[in-house]
């Protein structure tokens, strides 16, 4: 696993989704999911998943894949769900999980796609590389809890309907949300910076 790495996908669509929680009780209780137990939930989120992605795509997983699973279930899983996958590691993801065959296997990852810079990462930060410089900021493990705001956004499956999220999607949701404070204020140094060159 590496801290921190660059993506430009090949072709095809790119996705980011989060906080699957494959095989995890607790998931359901604790975020008022609307499946029966975790055999459901695990059916329905492989269903979405493959209704949408293509086989071509490039799927961001930004952690918090499975728990709770054996290991030979979690690769079942893994295997079913279709496109290129990288993964973000959040909190729950153990050696089983980042032991699959993952494209890409790091903390962080930089996705450059639909001409903008996106900074994934399993948990929400305040500011991010390139953040001064319009980067935008994508993040799991917060469950919809957390307000998006016009750069950054929880691509959990909990704020998403229980689906991967378009990266046309994510950003367009971002540019309907109001601008921050902080973010006014890092959109004038930029403009400020950009004056002084």
């Amino acid at each position: 696993m590496t801290h921190h790495n660059n993506l430009t996908p090949p072709r095809g669509t790119v996705w980011f989704v989060g906080d699957t929680h494959f095989g995890h009780a607790g998931a359901i209780a604790h975020t008022d999911r609307p499946f029966r137990d975790v055999a459901e939930m695990d059916r329905l989120l492989i269903e979405a998943w493959n209704s949408l992605v293509r086989p071509g795509d490039t799927v961001v997983h930004l952690g918090d894949f499975e728990w709770g699973h054996t290991p030979a279930r979690a690769a079942e899983i893994f295997a079913a769900l279709q496109g290129h996958k990288h993964l973000c590691v959040g909190n729950h993801d153990r050696p089983r999980v980042t032991s699959l065959p993952w494209q890409s296997v790091q903390e962080r990852l930089t996705v450059h796609a639909e001409g903008r810079r996106i900074v994934c990462d399993h948990y929400p930060m305040r500011a991010w590389p390139g953040s001064f410089r319009g980067a935008l900021h994508v993040h799991g493990h917060t469950h919809g809890s957390l307000p998006g705001t016009s750069q950054s956004c929880d691509v959990g499956v909990d704020v998403w309907g229980y689906a991967p999220a378009r990266v046309s999607e994510v950003i367009a949701r971002m540019g309907a949300t109001p601008e921050q404070p902080e973010e006014r204020r890092r959109a004038r140094e930029r403009h400020e910076d950009d004056d002084a060159e």
